[in-house]
């Protein structure tokens, strides 16, 4: 018969060949922490001296992490930014992916309004595109499309830089982006767009809708995976109205980042979108 410690060998050493296998160590986790990890198929085992560590299993999507709370920090990019990929969204006909602005003044360190690590969700995007279309999804992506004055920019009295005015190489998708759908542009008339399924007057008020829920009606999508830039504007404000509109709604923390135009507003979108029953992976 076995003793314990021989078991706590062969777990510990079953667990350190899988993350060998996947080329990630294994996460050391506390014990009140086991039960998150269970749901995801993680291998549990444990070190001689009694700490537990978690490994992924063969039959897993994703790499180990240790649960936790997304935050600003995690989210800002560069070397703070969790690295893990989530499980992938169980894509399907009626499930669409939108792609948001991921264009070179939000992703390209050159651009005008550059938000930190967007240049780093494009590879991520492209493996969301590649699996949703391999699973009958409709991929549909926004883009700011501005003109040359508006009262959206700061030199006509808005808030922001100018910046995606139409035609220039701000508002153009980063190159490596996959392209493999149609594109709803905002704030084409000058208002703001922060939301793929409407724009507002910056002026008057009014809110006016866009084609994307035309759009995704005629696809017949229930679900909105939702990823790209950025998390504390345009990701939060689309997810926060398909919530509205009845729409099953995921944005993928791995391929967003904040802009932290003031500090905390990362934070306070990740509530805002969980509050309204928006999944986070």
């Amino acid at each position: 018969m076995l003793s314990v410690l021989d078991r706590q060998r062969m777990e510990l050493e079953a667990v350190r060949q899988e993350g060998s296998r996947l080329g990630v160590d294994a996460v050391e986790v506390e014990p009140e922490e086991l039960a998150p990890l269970e749901p995801f198929g993680h291998s549990v085992g444990a070190t001689l001296d009694g700490r537990l560590v978690a490994g992924r299993n063969g039959a897993g999507h994703s790499l180990i992490e240790r649960p936790r709370r997304a935050g600003a920090g995690d989210l800002a990019g560069g070397a703070q930014n969790v690295s893990m990929e989530p499980d992938p969204v169980d894509y399907g006909p009626a499930v669409a992916l939108l792609v948001v602005d991921l264009q070179n003044d939000f992703a390209d360190p050159d651009g005008a309004l550059y938000v930190k690590g967007g240049e780093k969700l494009v590879a991520f995007a492209n493996r969301q595109i590649e699996r949703a279309k391999g699973a009958g999804s409709t991929v549909i992506y926004t883009q700011d499309w501005h003109p040359p004055h508006t009262p959206h920019f700061a030199q006509d009295g808005g808030t922001w830089p100018v910046h995606c005015v139409a035609g220039t190489w701000g508002a153009e998708y980063v190159p490596a982006l996959s392209v493999v759908g149609p594109t709803i542009k905002k704030g084409t008339g000058g208002e703001d767009g922060y939301s793929g399924f409407s724009v507002r007057d910056v002026t008057t008020g009014e809110v006016v809708s866009t084609d994307l829920s035309e759009l995704l009606a005629d696809v017949g999508a229930r679900m909105i995976v939702v990823c790209g830039l950025a998390l504390d504007y345009c990701v939060q404000e689309t997810a926060l109205d398909a919530r509205r509109l009845g729409y099953e709604v995921a944005v993928l923390l791995d391929g967003v980042s904040p802009v932290e135009l003031h500090p905390g507003d990362a934070d306070r979108a990740i509530d805002a979108m969980r509050a309204a029953g928006v999944t986070l992976r």
